[in-house]
């Protein structure tokens, strides 16, 4: 047989293998970068450590050291030694700056002025001041403050008053500031001007200016030197009501003019906003306010309470005081509630319940408060039951966020079982929480917890009660038990309302019932007409209303 003749395949020429790249050969590692505050506390360091012969050589020879506004102004904010600082200052005039000759700006020449006022040298700030003004530049607002501040504290108000109309007639150049005006306000309250102040008082704010707390703590330190401390709770209720909250310094500021002047009463009311806001006061100023309190034959457990570290502060030198361990416990707790050491504070809760020690209600409703708020329930749970054990009924707002916070996290089971023992124990919830309660419960699906916490409380029962069971049996689809709860209503002589009938009408259109529910709706609009001619309606429809009306589930 003939050869098969197989067909000759014709390949692609074999490409050349690439060859990698070759490598680049590593180079030395970059350098790491400069920083400002690095460059900033090797010149403080220099200008400190060593002598201005030895420190001159070493700050020109620095590596990363720019002779520039921003790196000088922040050294001498430093507050290095005075003779060095200025001979530093000087220095960096004649440095040798790449590209332009450095010169002073009115940053770098307000922080020199401002380290010679603070030495006192007065004399030698107006030099530099003049030197300034020859040199063509401009002073800011910052650089009159500066001088008019160190004038006045070297006793010349006069002098300082005239920068202060000085800064005033540069208004096209220079505009005084907040810091300027308040400034101003306390030089001039300072030396007994009172009249002058108010005027830059006023002045200011006609400039559109908002006061500072700085300010206002101006203010309310000359009315306390002046010995109108109701002034001051007024200026204190109109700075809140600006939106500026007192803070710490004018908080500790007002308790020692109070203390020094024996007035207690406005003392109390700047530690209750102390506690509300978590302030607390100086040692120095905490002693005072203890002294004052006890020569007056006051308490002074708010003052242990505002500070809780200084508790054990004086204690053993009031005799009049003989439960010290409970003011310690108080204090302990304060001090973990404001570190919202929730688990500290559960475990002291249960130690406290075995010995009976009972606290003030709004502290532990402000524990339950915040437990909530930090989702920790159990430590509130803990706290709750302590409470019901030693007796002490705590604010409405405590339960709703103890309820809530379970609620929200679907313990119904939980929720039933806390308000079973709050009505126990005679805890009155009142109508508006129990149909809130039961409403949350119906939504929830849940229309035997919701019948069961109606019961424990027949004095709560009322239109508004009914009204949201009837609601929680539609949610779950018992619609015959709803109808029943109705019929049981009016037995009781309980009238519907707007409200009820919307809920009635609402489940029933949704049950598929439209026979029922357009006989319910002639009844609603037979009601409503005879309500058309009352006077007043009571206030159990007038809520329930308001919570059903136009209410869908």
């Amino acid at each position: 047989p003939p050869k098969m003749l197989r067909r000759q395949r014709h390949f692609l020429p074999a490409k050349p293998r690439r060859r990698p790249p070759p490598r680049p050969k590593p180079s030395a590692e970059p350098s790491a970068p400069t920083y400002t505050r690095d460059v900033v506390r090797r010149v403080t360091n220099i200008l400190r450590d060593h002598p201005w012969s030895a420190a001159r050589p070493l700050l020109l020879s620095l590596p990363g050291l720019v002779w520039d506004s921003h790196v000088v102004a922040r050294v001498l904010k430093t507050h290095p030694p005075l003779q060095k600082a200025f001979l530093f200052f000087r220095l960096a005039a004649s440095s040798p700056t790449p590209g332009a000759a450095f010169r002073h700006d009115r940053y770098t020449y307000t922080s020199m002025l401002h380290l010679l006022g603070e030495a006192g040298r007065v004399p030698a700030m107006l030099h530099l001041l003049a030197e300034m003004l020859r040199a063509g530049v401009d002073p800011d607002a910052a650089t009159f403050t500066t001088v008019m501040h160190w004038l006045a504290r070297a006793g010349d108000v006069d002098a300082a008053m005239r920068v202060w109309e000085e800064m005033r007639s540069r208004r096209g150049k220079c505009r005084p500031t907040l810091v300027s005006y308040t400034a101003c306000v306390k030089i001039l309250f300072d030396a007994g001007r009172a009249a002058e102040g108010r005027r830059v008082f006023e002045e200011m704010v006609a400039e559109g200016l908002r006061p500072s707390c700085t300010t206002y703590t101006v203010l309310i330190e000359h009315l306390a030197d002046a010995g109108k401390f109701q002034a001051t709770l007024q200026i204190m209720s109109d700075m809140q009501d600006a939106g500026v909250e007192p803070d710490k310094p004018l908080c500790n500021i007002l308790v020692k003019k109070c203390a020094s002047a024996g007035e207690t009463s406005v003392m109390t009311f700047i530690l209750q906003h102390m506690k509300e806001k978590g302030i607390v006061l100086r040692r120095p100023v905490f002693l005072e306010a203890l002294e004052a309190l006890k020569a007056s034959g006051e308490s002074p457990n708010l003052l242990w309470e505002v500070n809780p570290h200084l508790a054990s502060e004086g204690m053993e030198y009031d005799p009049t005081f003989s439960h010290l361990s409970c003011i310690t416990d108080r204090s302990t707790i304060i001090y973990l509630l404001a570190s919202r050491n929730w688990s500290a504070i559960e475990q002291m809760v249960n130690e406290l319940t075995t010995r009976n020690v009972k606290f003030e209600s709004h502290i532990l409703s402000d524990i339950i408060q915040a437990s909530c708020a930090n989702c920790r329930p159990s430590c509130g749970l803990t706290v709750l039951y302590y409470s019901l054990r030693v007796g002490s009924e705590l604010d409405r707002s405590a339960y709703s966020c103890l309820l809530g916070q379970y609620i929200r996290n679907d313990s119904f089971d939980l929720v039933s079982k806390i308000v079973e023992r709050l009505i126990k124990h005679g805890c009155n919830l009142g109508a508006y929480l129990l149909s809130v309660l039961i409403l949350r419960l119906g939504s929830a699906g849940h229309s035997s917890y919701a019948a069961h916490i109606f019961g424990l409380s027949p004095a709560d029962q009322n239109v508004i009660t009914y009204t949201a069971l009837m609601n929680a049996y539609f949610q779950a689809g018992e619609v015959d038990k709803a109808l029943e709860l109705f019929s049981q209503m009016i037995t009781n002589e309980i009238s519907a309302s707007a409200g009820t009938y919307e809920v009635l009408i609402y489940g029933l259109q949704k049950a598929g019932r439209k026979q029922d529910s357009d006989r319910y709706r002639r009844e609603r609009m037979e009601m409503q007409w005879h309500r058309q001619y009352r006077d007043k309606h009571s206030p159990e429809d007038s809520l329930c209303d308001h919570l059903f009306c136009g209410f869908h589930g």
